[in-house]
């Protein structure tokens, strides 16, 4: 908590510099207690036991017989050598009703901490509509595009167009030289596609992209060849700047492109700017790197004129040998991956990329790259993969759960959840509450999760609706929404923060949560850990639903001032952390 620890440090600072206990060695351990029953803050006094040749609960029980009685403490208890710090409900209790709780906005560029962060996510090939598996990508990357803003960074969200690999160049062929008869006829062992997606381009053409890669597969040994060499000559002209061919690229993908944001838009998922691998080529820059990367006294040749960088001379382990030119003189992707970062480190200050676990490598490749060209490295969080119970998704083999179907799934599954609790609703607000709901419980079920654990996509967690899940916080938002529309029109009395002795526990665990709050989103962003927010907003909304329980803020008629002042200051914090997670804080169900 640190409202409190600002209090408690200079008496901890003086106390602990008398002892020969310097700041720069206590003030890192000081830290949040893991339980709230210990505590808000914990010193352990372990790390200066050796130095003041006392036993650490010695340490403890000194310093807490010495601390000054402070308005912001409740208590100091020293405990196995550490030294635990309560705050004072009361304190608590002013410090809010004082507006020292930044509540923020996720939708908006504030810029009040004057830090600007560039965070590219997604960046998925454009060549078939988002499966469960993609979409994590994009759900975690837009959540910390948004928990940034809530933190007050000026924040661009950034789509890197990946418009000329191989997965483009097989769509454009396949475009170009399967009929429909022939795509049909290639996948009529597989599902037919949805009628219900029928006009949407990313669910049509990524069959084609199937079926190319069944060709690819399993077609006779001269039409593979012929096939590869024809996809072959289509990327290495885009490699080489090909316009015309680059032109072609565009028209086959860009209509899968445009269905795959219109599913991410149903999620609340925008982008501000989006940047085409092409450009780097085009206009020059991947060459004149090159050329760069040819006079580092790490570079080298390969006996087939490929260009590479030793990495192993800058501490890389394993595979040491970074290629980024081939024999024919064309980049790799991984090169224009370098070209580009060094263009968006001039346009922020702060790069933030969200990777799957698969590009472990190439990030450090580039990182390394980058930091032997005076560049630094860009901040990565690395996300495991959703697998289905059968494996692993995938595009190529169609092994998926798109996740349009799963929107639809959880709209319809929520719609009917509405009518039985609320069979009053017309079909417009049912629909307009399922939605949200629905959405709201899939993005949920994504970011709680640590991005490093991988996890099995299961329908029955995907549309959980119960405590846990999205539309428990969502609840509990509602529930403040229809306090304060009620208290509108009633009579308040005036703000009179009560005792301690006479505070509900209800109220208490409202208190710490709300004045904790900035906290967790500090580190949220900090370490690009979106669940630990989620996770903190789920804490919120139980206290909430507490204090409700325990703190009446409509008696006889009258709105007591008090409560409601802590009802509003929830019910703000609620609405802002509902948007920072991407959720949309509707105010009834």
């Amino acid at each position: 908590m640190k409202l409190l620890q600002d209090m408690v440090s200079p008496h901890l600072e003086q106390l602990l510099s008398a002892k020969g206990v310097e700041k720069a060695i206590w003030e890192p351990m000081l830290q949040p207690s893991r339980e709230a029953s210990q505590g808000d803050l914990t010193l352990p006094c372990f790390p200066f036991a050796s130095k003041l040749k006392m036993a650490p609960q010695a340490i403890s029980d000194d310093l807490a017989e010495s601390f000054p009685a402070l308005e912001s403490v409740l208590s100091v208890a020293s405990v196995n050598g550490y030294l635990n710090f309560k705050a004072h409900p009361e304190w608590l209790a002013k410090a809010i009703l004082s507006q020292q709780i930044n509540v923020g906005s996720a939708l908006k560029n504030t810029g009040s901490t004057g830090e600007k962060v560039l965070i590219e996510h997604t960046s998925a090939n454009p060549n078939g509509p988002f499966h469960v598996g993609r979409a994590r990508n994009a759900i975690l990357g837009d959540t910390l595009v948004r928990l940034h803003r809530l933190h007050g960074d000026d924040v661009r969200a950034e789509y890197y167009v990946d418009d000329m690999g191989k997965q483009v160049g097989v769509l454009a062929w396949a475009l170009a030289n399967l009929s429909e008869q022939d795509v049909n006829q290639l996948l009529s062992e597989r599902e037919p596609p949805s009628e219900r997606w029928k006009d949407k381009a990313d669910h049509q053409r990524v069959r084609w992209y199937q079926a190319a890669q069944i060709l690819r597969k399993d077609a006779e040994e001269n039409r593979k060849a012929e096939i590869e060499r024809e996809i072959g000559s289509l990327v290495h002209a885009s490699e080489h700047g090909d316009v015309e061919v680059l032109d072609s690229f565009e028209s086959a993908y860009s209509p899968v492109l445009e269905g795959m944001l219109a599913t991410l838009s149903r999620l609340g998922i925008s982008y501000d700017t989006f940047t085409k691998e092409s450009r780097f080529v085009v206009d020059g820059t991947v060459a004149e790197l090159m050329r760069t990367l040819d006079a580092l006294n790490i570079a080298g040749t390969a006996d087939n004129g490929a260009g590479y960088l030793d990495l192993g001379q800058r501490g890389l382990k394993g595979k040491t040998e970074f290629f980024y030119r081939r024999g024919d003189g064309s980049s790799l992707y991984a090169t224009r991956d370098v070209a580009y970062h060094i263009w968006k480190w001039g346009e922020s200050h702060r790069l933030v990329n969200v990777l799957g676990e698969d590009h472990k490598l190439q990030a450090k490749q580039v990182g390394l790259t980058l930091e032997e060209l005076d560049h630094p490295r860009p901040e990565v969080l690395f996300y495991s993969f959703i697998k289905l119970p059968e494996g692993k998704m995938s595009t190529r083999q169609g092994n998926v759960v798109f996740m349009d179907d799963l929107l639809e799934e959880a709209q319809a599954q929520a719609s009917e959840v509405v009518r039985e609790l609320r069979p009053e609703y017309d079909d417009e607000k049912v629909a307009l509450i399922a939605e949200a709901v629905g959405t709201a419980a899939v993005r949920f079920n994504i970011i709680k999760v640590s991005p490093e654990k991988g996890f099995t996509f299961r329908w029955e967690e995907a549309l959980a609706f119960e405590a846990g899940s999205a539309p428990f916080i969502m609840y509990a938002h509602t529930r403040a929404c229809s306090i304060a529309k009620r208290a509108e029109t009633l009579e308040r009395s005036n703000i009179q923060c009560p005792a301690v002795e006479s505070m509900p526990e209800g109220l208490l665990e409202l208190l710490r949560l709300m004045c904790t709050h900035n906290d967790v989103l500090e580190r949220s962003v900090r370490e690009q850990k979106a669940h630990l927010f989620a996770l903190h907003m789920l804490e919120l909304a139980n206290a909430y639903n507490g204090f409700y329980r325990d703190c009446p803020v409509v008696r006889d008629g009258r709105v007591d001032g008090f409560a409601y002042a802590m009802s509003e200051m929830a019910r703000r914090l609620m609405r802002t952390g509902l948007e920072g997670l991407g959720i949309n804080p509707i105010e009834e169900m």
